[in-house]
């Protein structure tokens, strides 16, 4: 659609210039100028300066939730909050120099860096609410929170070692790796301690390095399929 391509040509002209010349120093104006568009077309598309470098974020909210609504009768809701993860990695892989170019700025900027973790927070809010509506009843009161949360936390790491190493890694094939472990610690749940495997500890970590690497050691201790 034109509209799609203007509203990125307009946030990859902004990161061009805020890597060039300093988010500070960059008005909308010249974002504008430089994108050949009015002032009044940007604001169209971006309520602000610091929503310029997040094109993607509503259009993939909307997939996210249009694969978790498409979800076929009968299907775990943790399968299917699975599904509509790797629908969004894809998503974000399907536009790798915006990404990576993001990543970036983000480094340098800490209000962008903000912007994105408020951004992507809205993931997790879908798919919390997805699950708490889906789970079975009786489920504890904390599952939901506790499964979008390793779910996400599993598509950022693959996410995060994909933009560290300039694209280099196989996100997909980390973000399989990822929902392999939380498979089994699905069975564990539904099982018990006693129908598979040790006991499970479940734990909502906050989304920093250290927190990565923990979890990737984990993962990488456990037991294969």
């Amino acid at each position: 659609m034109a509209a799609d391509r203007t509203k990125y040509r307009i946030a990859e002209t902004a990161m061009r210039l805020f890597l060039e010349q300093g988010y500070e120093n960059v008005t909308v104006e010249a974002v504008a100028s430089a994108s050949e568009v009015s002032r009044r077309t940007v604001f169209r598309y971006f309520g602000g300066k610091d929503e310029l470098p997040f094109p993607d974020h509503s259009g993939r909210l909307e997939l996210l939730r249009s694969a978790l609504d498409g979800a076929a009768p009968g299907t775990d809701p943790v399968e299917a909050v699975i599904a509509a993860t790797r629908v969004s990695l894809r998503d974000f892989l399907s536009h790798p120099e915006l990404v990576l170019r993001r990543y970036q700025l983000t480094r340098l900027v800490p209000e962008l860096r903000t912007r994105e973790v408020v951004e992507h927070e809205r993931y997790v809010v879908v798919t919390r609410a997805y699950l708490r509506a889906n789970l079975p009843d009786g489920s504890p009161p904390y599952l939901h929170m506790a499964w979008a949360q390793l779910i996400d936390a599993m598509h950022r790491a693959a996410l995060g070692d994909w933009v560290r190493s300039g694209g280099a890694t196989d996100a997909e094939a980390d973000l399989e790796a990822g929902f392999a472990w939380i498979r089994r610690l699905v069975r564990t749940e539904a099982g018990g301690a006693g129908a598979g495997g040790p006991a499970s500890l479940l734990a909502v970590l906050p989304d920093s390095p250290e927190a990565r690497a923990a979890l990737a050691s984990l993962r990488d201790a456990s037991h294969p399929l």
